[in-house]
């Protein structure tokens, strides 16, 4: 049987698994133990264990549970509350400030919880009474959070990066460095288009909003500084080589755990939730790994990915035209399945011919991760749209969607800027080696 039959008839069990309600983990690790049955019988079924092992027994994949964790303690902490509300008076100048703050707020959150949605959830649950409460319209306020919570796992320390490294063998601190930049970028981008709406439509904020003293922003500043002292301590020490990304993973932890007991607002029962929620949200992770690495498996043996390589090749297709249709291809995906499914389902296809045409593996890196962030804002499967709906009080999908499109064009934007200079995010890198 040639490959394209066999790429064919792993398509439709797939997608049949998918229409029947079968979990995508599930329909990976399905689809994946089928081809290796059909190929060869039970003769490769020990080969499985090694998989699930080799997966589960990786250094890098233990920063994954840490992280989680790290972010759960500062979101139960109070941490994030504090943080919002001291960052809302350092912006009191700028116009449209809490819409500001939303952007920024989630910016520096996402170095924290490395997660969309759970950054969404946690700068949402604290921004959109306040700014309900103000006078900002829900049609400015949802779009900042659903737009600015993409920014979680752009900005490191990001988990799908680790999970991305993990699988194809990249430098996970090559892969924060690379993300710094293009991170700070769309910040920037997303705080520009946020000046312009304002100043276009001015009924979407208040007519006046009132000054804070100086010893409110002073307050304000001091409140920020735990979060600043975590980001940077975490990053710096990866930057300077003095911890690996698991050790700074552990560190982040201390030093959030720390954070906690000082403001004194995290009982056990928080505890006892945080821990819940990371483990809960790690199994389902390794969950989806383990079986995808049994997909791929399953797909190397049948020469599927060696064909698909050659196939794209033969089609000598220039690498802007070849960008565009990786483009067109995750768009497409991230409409119907969660970023890490997608990316664990398509990177060992596709990575090795990214890399004979010259592609670099810490760029695509970035670029993934930037078109998982548009996943996240694309119906129906959107994340982070679903997300905001659930804290939003009862708005509806298609308004909160309406509210995220222009976020969407600027990822969008964002993923061809980084074609054209992919120096936004291999400079620091390059930097920080020499």
């Amino acid at each position: 049987m040639g490959w394209e039959s066999a790429v064919l008839a792993y398509a439709i069990v797939l997608f049949a698994c998918l229409f029947f309600g079968v979990g995508i983990g599930s329909a990976m690790g399905l689809v994946g133990l089928l081809g290796i049955t059909w190929l060869s019988g039970a003769r490769l079924w020990p080969t499985i264990g090694d998989i699930v092992w080799n997966t589960a027994n990786s250094f890098t994949l233990v920063a994954v549970p840490l992280f989680i964790l790290m972010g759960e303690i500062i979101l139960r902490s109070g941490v994030s509350k504090r943080f919002y509300a001291g960052l809302s008076r350092l912006l009191f100048g700028v116009r449209g400030g809490l819409a500001q703050s939303n952007i920024v707020g989630c910016a520096v959150f996402a170095a924290i919880s490395g997660s969309s949605t759970a950054t969404a959830l946690t700068i949402g649950t604290v921004a959109l009474p306040e700014m309900r409460q103000r006078g900002y319209s829900d049609d400015l306020t949802l779009g900042t959070l659903a737009g600015g919570g993409c920014l979680g796992i752009l900005i490191p320390p990001s988990i799908p990066m680790v999970i991305y490294a993990a699988v194809v063998q990249e430098s996970v601190v090559d892969l924060f460095m690379a993300g710094v930049v293009p991170g700070l970028v769309l910040t920037l981008m997303f705080m520009a288009y946020v000046r312009l709406r304002v100043a276009l439509s001015p009924r979407l904020i208040p007519a006046a909003e009132p000054r804070p003293t100086g010893a409110e922003i002073a307050a304000g500043l001091v409140d920020c500084l735990p979060v600043a002292f975590l980001i940077l301590s975490i990053l710096g020490g990866m930057y300077f080589g003095v911890v690996t990304p698991t050790e700074a993973a552990a560190f982040g932890c201390l030093v959030a755990l720390a954070i906690a007991l000082f403001y004194r607002e995290l009982d056990w029962a928080g505890v006892k939730e945080a821990l819940r929620n990371a483990v809960v949200t790690n199994a389902v992770v390794m969950f989806i790994i383990i079986n995808a690495q049994i997909l791929g498996y399953a797909l190397t043996t049948s020469g599927i990915g060696r064909g698909v390589s050659q196939a794209l090749v033969a089609l000598e297709l220039g690498p802007f035209l070849f960008f565009c249709c990786l483009f067109v291809l995750y768009l497409v995906l991230g409409m119907f399945i969660d970023g890490i499914s997608m990316m664990l389902l398509t990177v060992p296809l596709l990575y090795p011919t990214l890399r004979g045409m010259g592609f670099d593996g810490v760029w695509f890196g970035v670029v993934l991760v930037v078109l998982i962030e548009l996943g996240q804002l694309t119906p129906p499967m959107g994340l982070n749209l679903f997300a905001i709906q659930s804290i939003s009080g009862g708005s509806t999908l298609a308004r909160i969607a309406r509210s995220a499109a222009p976020y969407a064009l600027l990822i969008g934007a964002l993923c061809f800027m980084l074609y054209a200079a992919p120096g936004l995010a291999l400079w620091l890198p390059a930097t920080m080696k020499g």
